[in-house]
């Protein structure tokens, strides 16, 4: 084991402060890798707070991860030192299920191992995430990055950006196909960038109209206020896909008729509690409701590549650690254009 430097919760109800914490040697499949930058995702506060239970302390979130390799294995052939590499929100997984076999590790039959609090594959150790100066990956379940982009606004890309590419790619959103994206977040930001990219026509649905501007920038094609009564009525049977990013409490039946006939509206928020769904518009336009998690390694990739080629990265604030408090509250007040980032050289 080496002690390394991190951030880390010691409780549900106390502040990140600094900690040392041990990485395993690297073994003969193993990349060690000196992390530059770390993403803030609203699952890193959830976990810190113990918000959906669980939690194991001391907790060091993070799983928006790129770094430098300083360390490879004897059986490493994809990596060598000094690559420019990712990591993202798991770190490893049965890798023998069905799912795992088609690239699917996300949906790991026997449960993947998250990048912090999660129970390793041998239930030896609980992970700690990237929110550290170092992490030690099985290679397999890291990923390449490219030195084109500025890797600050990378990081984001590991968790927001495979969120919502995932399922553009999945259901096969192309050029002419209408995309709305409710919440203009994390999240939304992404799915905003990505969709157009794909020449897909993009609506921003919000409740502030103060987002349009940005929406704008951001290539969507439209704003449509989703407290005006009048214009909800009027973007019936609108959407060929919805991609619905808001966690907190909200109804999904006001945007099912808004959907076309066969069209899908993907749920990619995870709010505290369960929501109504009425059967009749889903019935009576052929409509699904479907959820999405993160993409496989492989799919991933895809994206970064994508991304690569596209110019497309997340807009970012980055902080030094020691404000990784502020950023917390700050992301929960919504004051942040999109996404925190780390810069781990702070540490």
């Amino acid at each position: 084991m080496t002690s390394v430097k991190a951030y880390g919760a010691p409780a549900a109800d106390q502040p990140l402060a600094p900690i040392s914490i041990d990485r395993r040697e690297p073994g003969p499949d193993d990349v060690e890798i000196k992390i530059l930058f770390c993403g803030v995702c609203h699952s890193d506060i959830h976990t810190a707070r113990n918000e959906w239970g669980g939690t194991v302390y001391p907790a060091v979130p993070g799983h928006e991860i790129v770094g430098k390799v300083t360390r490879v294995g004897q059986n490493v052939t994809r990596f060598k030192e000094g690559d420019t590499v990712g990591v993202g929100c798991f770190v490893d997984s049965c890798m023998h299920c069905s799912n795992c076999e088609h690239n699917l590790e996300q949906y790991c039959e026997n449960g993947h191992t998250q990048t912090y609090n999660s129970l390793s594959q041998d239930k030896t150790y609980t992970t700690l995430g990237g929110y550290s100066s170092h992490i030690v990956v099985t290679q397999h379940f890291v990923l390449s990055v490219s030195d084109k982009l500025p890797l600050e606004k990378v990081a984001p890309l590991l968790c927001a950006g495979i969120t919502t590419y995932s399922p553009l790619r999945h259901w096969g959103v192309k050029a002419g196909d209408k995309v709305a994206v409710v919440g203009l977040g994390g999240l939304g930001h992404m799915a905003v960038k990505l969709a157009s990219s794909m020449g897909a026509e993009v609506t921003m649905l919000s409740r502030s109209k103060s987002k349009e501007k940005d929406a704008t920038e951001l290539g969507a094609h439209h704003f449509k206020l989703t407290t005006d009564k009048d214009t909800m009525a009027s973007l019936a049977n609108s959407f060929d896909f919805i991609i619905d990013t808001v966690s907190a409490p909200h109804d999904y039946n006001e945007y099912l008729n808004l959907l076309n006939t066969d069209g899908v509206m993907v749920l990619l928020g995870a709010p505290p509690e369960p929501t109504p769904v009425a059967a009749f518009p889903l019935i009576l336009g052929r409509r699904s409701i479907v959820g999405s998690l993160v993409g496989g390694i492989k799919e991933t990739q895809e994206m970064l590549d994508y991304c690569a080629e596209k110019n497309i990265t997340s807009d970012v604030e980055v902080i030094s650690i020691d404000k990784i408090n502020d950023a917390y509250e700050r992301t929960l007040a919504g004051d942040v254009h999109y996404r925190f980032v780390i810069d781990m050289a702070s540490l």
